[in-house]
């Protein structure tokens, strides 16, 4: 349903899942597991997992807090895109790497919900991949001192808003950890 040509497969997309960027994050712990779970279970039916790392002033690449998770280890043949805007499409390689896994398909997890994993669902969903977020496997850090809403109703106001995008020829959805299944648009 995707509209690219071409593309028949389904990629696990993990975005930016990195020491500073989750270290006081909403359920961060839950979160980090039920990625971690996703990653096993993508590889062991041999879906690609694709991940995503950030690098800006307050996360300098090769730092500590740059780095991802420890819970978290990626495999030396996937694909690992830097980027240095929230949508992980704008000025990357991911669009040539996932062309190259003739992936039309992402289900996305990471962080944060509000920044970089809205940004790279929109991103997708533009460029014409069906796009399914995680809804139990994604998170944000509290930003209420500058007017935001607590981190749990931020994640529940996105995953209520993308279980109801609609585009033509496009699927998009919400689907918990449990529910995740690789092989079909949500």
């Amino acid at each position: 349903m995707t509209t690219l040509e071409n593309r028949p497969h389904t990629a696990l997309l993990v975005v930016d899942v990195q020491n500073g960027v989750v270290e006081g994050a909403h359920r961060r712990d839950e979160v980090v597991a039920n990625i971690g779970g996703l990653v096993e279970r993508a590889r062991r039916e041999r879906v690609p997992v694709v991940w995503v790392q950030h690098s800006d002033e307050q996360l300098t690449r090769g730092s500590d807090h740059w780095r991802i998770v420890p819970e978290l280890v990626p495999d030396d043949t996937e694909p690992l895109v830097e980027k240095n805007y929230g949508d992980s499409f704008e000025d990357t390689d991911l669009e040539t790497v996932l062309s190259g896994l003739g992936v039309g398909r992402l289900v996305v997890v990471g962080a944060q919900t509000d920044a970089c994993v809205r940004s790279t669902l929109h991103g997708a969903f533009a460029r014409g991949y069906d796009a399914t977020l995680v809804s139990d496997a994604h998170t944000t850090e509290n930003q209420t001192e500058w007017g935001a809403p607590p981190p749990e109703l931020v994640i529940a106001h996105t995953n209520l808003y993308w279980t109801y995008q609609r585009a033509p020829g496009r699927t998009a959805g919400t689907v918990e950890t449990k529910d995740v299944d690789f092989g079909r648009a949500s």
